[in-house]
């Protein structure tokens, strides 16, 4: 079983890998301190996705789909008979569920196969929900962005404007750091890297008072959402944006404060509309208000529903991080392009990290319910915050190689410009790569272990490949197969260097290029910790 605690706060654990008789979370869930809201009260209660391989080498895949107005499911493990029972997030009494009959619960889903490709390649969660509630889903954009936010992350500025929220000058005005991250000649700085590469967005993190005593604190009116900090110049940086043809993407943390955002909505979506924002990123970071709710219980369900609907009605698209995991309402509801709802790439700036056999498991866990914002592109992957102790576990390569392998349409280039600007040649792979797919191929997979996804641009006769492997280097055969027969490709490999190792040498790749046909065979040699990213694009005939 690949499994992380059944938690009703939080999805953001690193997976383990064990049979089902092993099944004890105790120990994981007392020393993940670095996740800000724990609460597992059952020590065999593991959360949905959960991923199950048996020794006959049968994969199973348990989750639901269409979770509305309901709380998620967990399943508790009777380590003896093996026997799964379903368990559901309790409110703020201690009750399952409220419902009025008639009513519907969601769908049980079981993925059986024999093949772990199979696994990946089932869309039953997705299409057992309802037909999308959108009319016009014209004005959905998927894009690319880069932000005010990994800088922070990794200790570099901050969100907050002021030390505390009572440093204040003579006047009762803040007394500002000169740390805060979101100035508007910093946003300035991304909104350029943007325009000069073809990135369509740019968030901004912290842009907004209240960041000086936003956590920790079970506060409930931490933010209005839309009051900027005086470094902020809201309207000189969104003209100074459509100047470049680059749209500003809204930020609006809640602090676990769902009943203050739902107060705020109709001025926070107006703002959005008035500064012609196209979608927002939430988070709901702390305990949860209503006090004693949880996030993945009914009524935070329902409202992550409300959020959805609000944004629709003003035509903004949204991306939520720590909400309930996902189980296909991007059907019903298409704006809600992305969510967080697990263990991102932000954990390797603050935290332990994740190993390297990470991004191999999530695909068969966190990825089966919708797609996930998970921040891939860092560039700079160890030596990037004030202790030099902590270090993303990938190659460089790799890093290319998530953009298709983890499917978001709402991607993140989330390293720093002037890493990027070091690396021109290897960013060109994410200036290339679409986030928006007419067709999807597991080449090959193996939960842990490695995984090889191939997908074609939308509207175009151009595919892209991203190969990913654990600890383990490897070579991955591909055959070409899905190209066009009769056409010729220019093929672009962004492949792990010869000396490459997540640990000792993490920055080595190496760029070739190569005609291929769909009659050809490309070898893939993946690093320890490592990845290969290929684009395919025709070649026009003379």
């Amino acid at each position: 079983a690949f499994w992380i605690p059944g938690d009703y706060d939080t999805n953001e654990y690193l997976y383990t890998h064990s049979r089902l008789s092993a099944v004890d979370n105790t120990q994981q869930v007392k020393g993940s301190g670095e996740i800000a809201v724990r609460n597992a009260p059952d020590a065999q209660a593991v959360a949905t996705p959960l991923m199950l391989k048996a020794d006959n080498g049968l994969y199973v895949n348990i989750h639901e789909a269409a979770q509305v107005n309901y709380p998620a499911m967990q399943l508790h493990v009777d380590r003896a008979s093996h026997r799964l029972t379903a368990r559901l997030v309790p409110d703020a009494v201690g009750k399952k569920a409220f419902l009025h009959a008639p009513s519907r619960t969601p769908w049980r889903t079981i993925i059986v196969s024999d093949k772990a490709t199979d696994i990946l390649a089932s869309r039953l969660i997705l299409n057992l929900n309802e037909p999308s509630k959108i009319a016009d889903t014209g004005w959905i954009k998927p894009m690319k962005f880069v932000g005010v936010w990994w800088e922070m992350q990794i200790g570099k500025s901050d969100w907050k404007y002021a030390e505390s929220a009572d440093t204040l000058d003579a006047q009762g005005r803040l007394i500002p750091t000169g740390r805060h991250g979101a100035n508007t000649a910093n946003v300035k700085r991304y909104i350029d890297f943007a325009a000069k590469h073809g990135i369509q967005g740019v968030l901004v993190e912290g842009w907004n008072t209240g960041w000086e005593d936003w956590f920790g604190n079970w506060k409930e009116n931490v933010f209005d959402f839309v009051t900027p900090y005086p470094d902020f110049n809201i309207q000189e940086i969104n003209d100074y944006a459509k100047s470049k043809n680059v749209q500003m993407l809204m930020h609006n943390e809640t602090s676990g404060s769902a009943t203050n955002y739902e107060q705020h909505f109709d001025a926070a979506y107006d703002l959005m509309n008035k500064y012609g924002y196209p979608a927002v990123k939430t988070g709901y970071v702390g305990r949860i208000i209503p006090r004693g709710e949880h996030h993945d219980g009914q009524w935070m369900s329902n409202h992550y529903v409300r959020v959805a609907e609000m944004a629709a009605k003003h035509h903004v698209a949204v991306d939520m991080h720590e909400s309930v995991r996902p189980t296909g309402l991007s059907r019903t509801y298409p704006n809600w392009v992305a969510g967080e709802a697990g263990r991102g790439n932000e954990y390797n700036a603050f935290s332990t990290g994740s190993p390297p056999e990470h991004e191999t498991i999530m695909p068969f866990t966190r990825f089966m319910g919708g797609p996930m914002d998970y921040t891939p592109g860092i560039f700079k992957l160890q030596n990037f915050e004030p202790t030099g102790k902590r270090s993303v576990r990938t190659t460089l390569a790799k890093q290319l190689a998530l953009y298709v392998v983890l499917y978001s349409p709402l991607q993140m280039a989330a390293d720093l410009p002037e890493n990027y600007e070091a690396h021109p040649d290897a960013f060109q792979f994410i200036e290339d790569v679409p986030v928006n797919w007419d067709d999807t191929r597991i080449v090959a997979a193996e939960p842990g272990d490695y995984l090889t996804t191939v997908r074609r641009a939308k509207g175009l006769d151009e595919w892209y490949l991203g190969s990913i492997t654990d600890e383990n280097a490897r070579q991955q055969p591909v055959k070409l197969d899905f190209l066009t027969p009769g056409r010729r490709y220019i093929a672009t490999i962004y492949a792990d260097g010869a000396d490459a190792d997540w640990q000792k040498n993490p920055m080595s790749y190496q760029i070739t290029r190569q005609v291929v046909t769909s009659k050809s065979t490309l070898t893939l040699r993946l690093a320890a910790g490592g990845g290969a990213a290929v684009s395919f694009k025709v070649i026009a005939p003379k």
